[in-house]
């Protein structure tokens, strides 16, 4: 089969723990071939969604991980699959290149994440289709409402609707000094929506991240757990990945969302739990497979090629 990923540069992946490598790594193999597109090359014209993408030989070697051929224009439909696996931001350019990728669906070609799924399921907002399962949570742009929830939970977490990798995250207290400006500052006055939780001092075991692959859930989480003095678990702020089997709270989290997103057409998740508690729903670009595997073992990107190449044959 012909797989084309579309991604961030290579030469700023880091091949040692990125999971496209890996994904790419398990695909060639298994004998298929293996392309890369960058976002900037994703082209409209004659009536069909084209893209210059290059075939990629990829080696276990981290530093000279790739040989890149010269690249050629194809339509996206040429390729079995075209994974689109960019990092966010999610901003325009990300939403443009979704419905792009729309298109090319439309005239035949899988893609995977379902591109409409993906614009569709805000890593931040998706959570409240499941309110039974989430912290205690508020959505707002005004000041007022958010003040009100800070003094009624009295430790809170304030965060962007467009952040990741911890970007942008407080915790605030009822007696912060500062929440006056960190609210003012993150609303940009009133100006942006914001979500607002509970803090969960579960934390402190890690902000596990769970992935769903074609339905199932895989069987280890890994937990990431804050450095001293820190809040936030993200392996971007220092964060340590501690790989773990689900507990089953975990597992029942999974499990309730793991075949709503797949007949949505997200075959990759990376669901995101604190205590017991969903805090984010992750279909751009989930990781962890690399620090999942190293740690137990367990075959993530061969369970994802296994579900990439159901999915190919249906």
């Amino acid at each position: 089969m012909k797989f084309a990923f579309v991604l961030d540069p290579l030469e700023q992946l880091k091949a040692y723990k990125d999971s496209s490598v890996a994904m790419m790594r398990a695909a060639q193999a298994r004998g298929h071939e293996v392309s890369a597109i960058m976002r900037p090359a994703l082209t409209w014209r004659d009536g069909a969604v084209h893209a210059a993408a290059s075939r990629l030989t990829v080696r276990e070697d981290h530093h000279d991980w790739f040989e890149a051929q010269a690249p050629v224009e194809a339509p996206l439909d040429a390729f079995d699959a075209v994974l689109m696996r960019q990092d966010p931001p999610f901003d325009m350019e990300y939403v443009a290149a979704t419905w792009l990728l729309e298109r090319a669906q439309a005239a035949g070609a899988r893609v995977i994440n379902d591109p409409r799924a993906v614009r569709d399921h805000s890593e931040k907002l998706a959570i409240l289709e499941f309110p039974q399962l989430i912290p205690e949570t508020v959505v707002a742009r005004e000041a007022e409402a958010l003040q009100a929830f800070i003094d009624a939970a009295g430790d809170a977490i304030l965060k962007p609707l467009d952040g990741m990798g911890g970007s942008g995250v407080f915790r605030v207290r009822r007696d912060d000094p500062n929440r006056n400006v960190i609210v003012e500052t993150l609303t940009g006055h009133g100006a942006r929506s914001i979500m607002a939780q509970h803090f969960l001092p579960q934390i402190a075991e890690g902000d596990k991240r769970i992935l769903l692959i074609g339905g199932e859930t895989v069987p280890f989480a890994l937990a990431r757990i804050p450095k001293p003095g820190e809040t936030r678990g993200n392996l971007a702020t220092g964060g340590t990945g501690v790989a773990q089997p689900l507990t089953v709270h975990d597992r029942e989290i999974a499990e309730a969302l793991a075949p709503v997103l797949h007949a949505r057409g997200i075959l990759l998740a990376g669901i995101d739990v604190i205590g017991n508690r969903l805090t984010e729903i992750n279909v751009t670009s989930p990781t962890c497979f690399v620090e999942i595997a190293r740690q137990t073992g367990f075959d993530v990107a061969g369970l994802f090629m296994d579900a990439l190449e159901r999915e190919c044959k249906a």
